[in-house]
């Protein structure tokens, strides 16, 4: 889901009187963006990097449509290639686009509105001008037919309005969101004339037609789909894309599930792997192709925030309801004995929800939060004026006796008590079991011995793995117990945290509220958030927002790491910059010395 969430902002480009509006190629949130009007490329690229090759890549479960807007159907894999937005994020700096479709950007310094002229050459693959009416017709599918995520994160959009066929204006709700000139720039655009012959709303495998770097080449529905690059794109040398989308080819193979995906990487079948298991990164790959140095296992350092992972609790179930109730589950998981037996101590604990980040609320609130959260004094936890919220720690041994105890305290306090060996409501005896549903077969090392802890308190606690469209299916019509989810996080948080945490989101099926939020005064801080003057206003903002979410104990944190981990075949190139977002794949490419190589190499390799 993270894919979804790219945030972005304003700058005011030149030097002009407060009361006009400032145009220019480029919007940061808050101060000068990096690269100015002239610049050639972003410097985490290789701008002689060459064109060609085939890039083999995975992907788990399966897929039946080429709509990734609607809730319907479960989208392929790496359709965004396919399309343009009107700008383009960079991956060094905390929040800053540059024109793409775009060729200027303007806004007035109250940034009430925004204003967007496309760039005379911009085509779709049928060789069509993109225009202001793509534009507006995107912007409004979107929000009325897409899905639930669009209708929040443009839902303080007054209107859009067509200025000519190449520029489009979008005036904004009352109201300080110093963000939306930047949301906007981050839209989809797709051709009206395409899909004024077709249902929107529908899911369909028919190729869509876009105006990207790749299209659809060729697809097994439910199996592999295959992308080829657009060798006469229009924005090919645009400073965006200089030394970018550099494959000739992308595919992507559809696996049952991970473990079989693990070992058909080893074996070959394809190029490129995140490794999200510490297990696997540990013990997984001691074969022969990494001993040789065919096969690459590599760590890439990043400064972004971690966000949120965790076992979700879905407070839309009466058991959860009760904030005492989730504090008290939350002893039941034991990090540092998981750390050291299961994770090769590879990880650190999760304790903020913009974890790894400034943004993460540590200590106690300072001035500058505590003027914040003063007026909210007696509506939220007294804790967060007194406590900095710690997970429950144990010693690794696995005797978690004295948590558990504490953990019986507070079941105690809010009427669960223990009878017949379970823990029931002491009026009305309601037991006190609910289901952990996962979509890995990965995270099943993690939950069962939560779930054995929980036993030990008389909680009966189920743990079920699904298929992907199942799973996707419950979370949209929120129809679980607990969940195990994670909620990645810019360094510029801003209107997305709506559907995050936000009331409207709670009762909006397909909404990312999956725990069930709905407290008027998180509402508040979200908008206090959003409106944000400068950085210095966001990163208080922001930790006041973490600080009432932290002590409302609404899930079990789990872990986090500051790298990404890699695996890959050694065929590539790669620039010798990597920026705080990490490893940037869209900049790599082929090297046809280093994969011929390798080929042989893996020709030659014995099995064990």
């Amino acid at each position: 889901m993270r894919r979804y969430v790219f945030f972005a902002a304003i700058l005011l480009l030149w030097n002009i009187e407060p009361t006009q509006a400032a145009k220019g190629h480029a919007l940061a949130m808050h101060g000068a963006p990096k690269y100015g009007p002239d610049f050639k490329h972003f410097d985490y690229v290789n701008p002689d990097a060459p064109k060609g090759g085939a890039v083999r890549m995975a992907s788990t479960g399966g897929f039946d449509s080429f709509n990734g807007f609607i809730i319907k159907g479960e989208p392929a894999i790496g359709l965004g290639l396919n399309y343009d937005t009107l700008t383009e994020g960079s991956s060094d700096e905390p929040f800053t686009h540059y024109g793409l479709l775009a060729e200027t950007i303007e806004t007035p310094e109250d940034r009430s509105w925004v204003q967007f002229t496309l760039r005379k050459e911009a085509r779709w693959h049928d060789g069509m001008p993109v225009s202001a009416d793509d534009v507006l017709f995107s912007f409004n599918s979107l929000r009325e037919k897409g899905q639930p995520f669009y209708r929040f994160y443009y839902g303080s959009v007054e209107r859009a309005e067509k200025i000519d066929e190449r520029t489009i204006k979008f005036v904004f709700k009352p109201g300080d969101n110093r963000e939306l000139p930047l949301i906007l720039g981050q839209l989809i655009v797709f051709p009206k004339h395409y899909w004024e012959g077709r249902d929107f709303e529908k899911t369909t495998l028919e190729p869509p037609l876009g105006s990207g770097p790749y299209r659809i080449k060729s697809f097994e529905a439910g199996r592999r789909i295959v992308y080829e690059r657009v060798t006469d794109y229009w924005g090919k040398d645009l400073p965006v894309n200089v030394g970018r989308h550099n494959f000739d080819e992308i595919s992507y193979d559809y696996y049952r599930d991970r473990t079989v995906q693990l070992e058909a990487f080893k074996a070959g079948a394809f190029d490129y792997r995140i490794e999200n298991s510490s297990k696997n990164w540990a013990t997984a790959y001691d074969v022969p192709a990494v001993r040789k140095g065919l096969l690459v296992k590599d760590t890439f350092k990043h400064k972004r925030s971690s966000g949120i992972q965790g076992f979700v609790f879905n407070t839309r179930r009466d058991i959860f309801k009760d904030k005492r109730v989730r504090a008290a589950l939350t002893y039941a998981f034991d990090f540092e004995w998981s750390n050291k037996n299961l994770f090769y101590s590879q990880y650190q604990r999760t304790r903020s929800y913009f974890d790894n980040s400034e943004l993460a609320a540590t200590g106690l609130p300072g001035a500058d939060e505590l003027a914040i959260l003063e007026p909210f004094r007696g509506k939220i936890p007294d804790q967060v004026f007194t406590e900095e919220y710690l997970p429950p720690k144990t010693d690794g041994t696995g005797r978690i006796r004295s948590n558990l105890r504490a953990a019986d305290k507070l079941l105690k306090d809010a009427g669960w008590i223990i009878k017949d060996r379970k823990r029931v409501h002491a009026e009305t005896g309601t037991p006190l079991d609910f289901t952990i549903t996962l979509v890995s077969p990965e995270f099943e090392r993690i939950s069962l011995p939560f779930a054995k802890n929980l036993k030990r308190l008389g909680v009966e606690a189920r743990v079920r793995t699904v298929d992907t469209a199942q799973y996707l299916r419950l979370l949209e019509s929120f129809d679980y117990d607990m969940i195990t989810f994670i909620w990645g996080q810019s360094l510029s948080p801003g209107n997305e945290q709506r559907n995050f945490w936000g009331s409207a989101a709670a009762a909006q099926k397909g909404s990312r509220n999956f725990i069930g939020i709905n407290d008027p005064v998180v509402d508040e801080l979200i908008e206090k958030l959003i409106a944000a003057a400068d950085r210095e206003s966001l990163v208080a903002h922001t930790r006041t927002l973490d600080r009432v979410l932290q002590w409302g104990h609404y899930l079990v944190p789990q872990f986090h790491l500051g790298a990404d981990r890699i695996a890959y075949w050694d065929i590539f190139g790669r620039p010798k910059v990597t920026p705080q977002d990490g490893a940037q794949f869209t900049a790599w490419w082929i090297v046809p010395d280093k994969a011929q190589a390798t080929q042989a190499g893996k020709k030659a390799l014995k099995p064990e």
